[in-house]
């Protein structure tokens, strides 16, 4: 189909990779586009002692560790921390993790890690790095019956999100005498600006011309919001007015009234492409 003819017209405004589950994001001007997600998305997570994650939920502090990604290595920073420094092509040892109800093969990124992250959030914890030699698919349920991999992701390899919900959203807060918030509360991979709000919960296939063979990606599931959107990127403090605000206008009958806001999406096309900001998306509205 000519992307003309297609029923909407939209930009990618931006891209955004999560190189530490639940820390936070970098936006980045391109990123390569693999079937398990953007590269280097959510490739490295936080455990307990017993290898279970943790995140932002129970540890809001997360959201000030800061990653940059440089060619051979993953530096960390954090207030009152010296920076971290992680070799990209560097383990120390097996380990076994569990992500929600997953149990997947890892390896432990070894003590220096551990220390790091223990001495900043305060508990024992460890840093463990997706084994790529590991399959955990998306649920096959959402997919249709594609078997879509991730890797420390939620569920999911891609979280899309378009400019205006946020800018819907942060209308209401605005009225109600609270301040606006940023995306980066709704870690998304990527933005789309030229929607209406919302938009992105009835797209069908979305395509992405990249001046290659175009890229298809394909919205699933609308992403359930836990209380993440109430922690403040910048500070940690956590504030419910987010999740209340939403839970106005967004609950969603098909996960049983959970607010919802962005749409997990899998690959379809393009394993290997690369995705630059201002790339031209075109796509259907879905009608079922």
């Amino acid at each position: 189909m000519n992307p003309e003819s297609r029923d909407v017209s939209a930009t990618l405004a931006a891209l955004l990779v999560y190189p530490v589950k639940s820390c936070a994001g970098m936006a980045v001007q391109e990123a390569m586009l693999l079937d398990t997600g953007l590269d280097l998305d959510r490739a490295w997570m936080v455990v307990d002692a017993q290898g279970e994650f943790v995140s932002q939920r129970e540890l809001p502090r997360m959201a000030l560790i800061r990653p940059t990604l440089r060619i051979s290595d993953l530096v960390l920073r954090a207030p009152g921390m010296l920076a971290l420094h992680l070799a990209l092509d560097e383990v120390e040892k097996p380990a076994q993790v569990r992500v929600w109800d997953d149990e997947v093969s890892a390896w432990d990124m070894g003590d220096l890690a551990a220390q790091w992250f223990s001495d900043f959030l305060g508990q024992p914890l460890r840093l463990v790095r997706f084994d790529p030699d590991v399959r955990r698919l998306s649920s096959l349920k959402w997919t249709g019956g594609v078997e879509a991999p991730n890797q420390f992701s939620d569920g999911f390899p891609l979280l899309i999100a378009s400019q205006a919900s946020l800018d819907g959203l942060n209308q209401r807060l605005l009225a109600g005498g609270h301040a606006a918030v940023e995306m980066a509360r709704f870690r998304p991979n990527l933005v789309l600006a030229g929607l209406e709000a919302h938009d992105e919960d009835r797209l069908d296939a979305i395509w992405i011309e990249t001046g290659g063979e175009p890229v298809q990606l394909r919205p699933v599931k609308p992403c359930a919001r836990c209380p993440i959107p109430n922690v403040d990127p910048a500070t940690a403090e956590v504030n419910p007015v987010v999740s209340d605000t939403l839970q106005a206008y967004r609950q969603d009958p098909l996960l049983g009234g959970a607010v919802t806001f962005g749409m997990n999406a899998i690959m379809i096309q393009g394993d290997g492409a690369l995705l630059r900001v201002g790339q031209r998306v075109s796509a259907d509205f879905r009608f079922d």
